[in-house]
């Protein structure tokens, strides 16, 4: 029996997804724990309740499963699913509410056009002086006040950004909003923290989403590796 559910796609959200397979096999994600990225995914299979094995990967010296999975970018997160790589984090979560339609909540609505943007995340810049780091945290809080405006025209007085129940906003912006949370006046953000304390007390991703003083300690490894101060 063909194992293949249907083939190659463009979905209504306008994503390219991966033809698709039966859901007994094993799914297996490549990652990093500090990405943004890896945690969208990881917090999408767990709120799912899918059983997956987790493979730690490294940012200097990549392994060959990682390489040969996604041999063009050669970046994480790739979801393994019978063997078969599924890569970038919105196609993984458009792949797992396609493939897996009853397992826990849908994260994309069905209707397209009223999906919220996803084009919000924080700039990303190479911080080698001081002056590049001041840049960065201005503009990251910059996206977190702009994240308290969504939550606010999004939720409408509900619990999350989609309303009473975890969508695709609230995966995407996990890891970003919540680490930035930590650092803000309450008083500026106060809808965004509370979001945050409620979808970081959830079952699946508190398991995830990194400390404040982990990733610090992260970026400063990563940056004396790189011989920036």
């Amino acid at each position: 029996m063909d194992d293949e559910l249907h083939p190659a796609h463009t979905s209504a959200h306008g994503l390219t997804v991966p033809r698709m397979y039966r859901g007994e096999e094993e799914l297996t994600l490549l990652g990093v724990w500090p990405s943004p990225f890896v945690i969208r995914a990881r917090v999408a299979l767990n709120l799912k309740g899918l059983p997956y094995r987790y493979v730690e990967d490294d940012l200097d010296t990549k392994s060959d499963l990682l390489l040969a999975s996604n041999p063009v970018h050669n970046k994480v997160p790739v979801l393994l699913h019978g063997g078969r790589p599924v890569c970038e984090s919105l196609v993984i979560l458009e792949y797992l509410d396609e493939a897996f339609p009853t397992c826990g909540p849908r994260l994309l609505p069905d209707d397209p056009t009223t999906a919220p943007s996803l084009d919000s995340g924080p700039p990303t810049l190479t911080t080698r002086t001081t002056e590049d780091r001041v840049e960065a945290a201005r503009q990251v809080v910059a996206v977190l006040e702009r994240f308290e405006q969504a939550l606010a025209e999004c939720a409408k007085g509900k619990a999350f950004f989609g309303g009473d129940g975890v969508g695709l906003v609230d995966v995407l912006r996990a890891c970003e909003a919540m680490c930035g949370v930590s650092v803000i006046d309450p008083a500026k953000t106060p809808l965004l923290v509370a979001w945050a304390d409620r979808f970081g007390a959830l079952d699946g991703v508190k398991e995830v989403i990194p400390g404040v003083q982990r990733l610090l300690e992260y970026n400063k490894m990563r940056r004396a590796r790189r011989g920036i101060p």
